[in-house]
């Protein structure tokens, strides 16, 4: 109920991501001995909620959020920058999540820019994903894994874009419309760290959750809830200054914000007095 709560007032414009992690993350936390870790990968454009998302699961896991001890997170081009170091990555990445589940064995694992990480890297962390009781006397299976990426994002547009030309409603778009294309796109595309993965041969990724681009109204509901944290009340003239301010694809239309939310609180910075 909390994480729902969460997800409805602070993610917008993401019924599907909603809808799939809720479910996941209920039928995980309500088995007494799941068969092996949760494992998400959150697909879609940048500012569209994949990072927010992960936090307030994070959150709901481990209350201190990413400031806890037993959430971790790994950001490719920080954590894993060189390509000729990918044999000591993956050394360090099995050592570091060995010692960490170890500790708490309800760890969260969030590796972000996936699509910025050398193919082979994450491959590493397989043997804890898959179906085992235990890996050296070490249970996984209470742990969860999500990955973060913009890799599969033009797909998702595309597909949202087409059925907006099609006069559905967004809220209309199902998993099935879009995960089967990101598990083969994702699988298949050379500038993300998935590619040819033996964790997506094997299966090993629950749900590929896709992100869709946000519209007008979602930038402005993104907006409202700034000027709420900030403390402000809520003025509707400088939303929709802020939300003009964005630029949105495509060029005619104008329907989807190329940002999603992510310059919404610098922007509202500016519109301070």
């Amino acid at each position: 109920a909390a994480l729902k709560a969460q997800l409805d007032n602070r993610l917008f414009g993401q019924h599907l991501a909603k809808d799939v992690v809720l479910k996941a993350v209920l039928g995980f936390s309500n088995n007494p001995s799941p068969k092996k870790p949760l494992m998400l990968s959150l697909h879609g454009w940048a500012g569209t909620g994949k990072n927010f998302l992960s936090q307030i699961l994070a959150e709901q896991v481990h209350p201190a959020g990413l400031r806890s001890k037993f959430v971790h997170l790994f950001l490719a081009t920080l954590h894993f920058p060189h390509h000729d170091q990918v044999k000591l990555y993956k050394e360090q990445l099995q050592s570091w999540i060995r010692g960490n589940v170890s500790a708490c064995p309800s760890s969260v694992f969030i590796f972000d820019e996936m699509d910025k990480m050398h193919p082979g890297v994450i491959d590493a962390i397989k043997p804890f994903l898959d179906y085992y009781e235990e890996v050296d006397g070490v249970s996984y299976r209470k742990a969860i894994f999500i990955f973060l990426s913009n890799a599969g994002g033009d797909l998702i547009n595309k597909a949202a874009l087409d059925f907006w030309a099609s006069g559905k409603r967004r809220e209309d778009i199902q998993l099935k419309d879009l995960e089967p294309l990101l598990s083969v796109g994702v699988f298949n595309n050379k500038n993300s760290g998935l590619w040819h993965s033996s964790i997506i041969d094997r299966n090993l990724i629950d749900y590929f959750v896709p992100f869709l681009p946000l519209e007008q109204r979602h930038v402005k509901m993104c907006v409202r809830a700034e000027m709420a944290a900030r403390g402000y009340a809520v003025d509707e003239k400088i939303v929709q200054e802020v939300a003009d301010e964005m630029t949105y694809f495509p060029k005619e239309q104008r329907i989807y914000s190329d940002k999603g939310c992510k310059t919404v609180q610098a922007k509202l910075d500016i519109h301070e007095d």
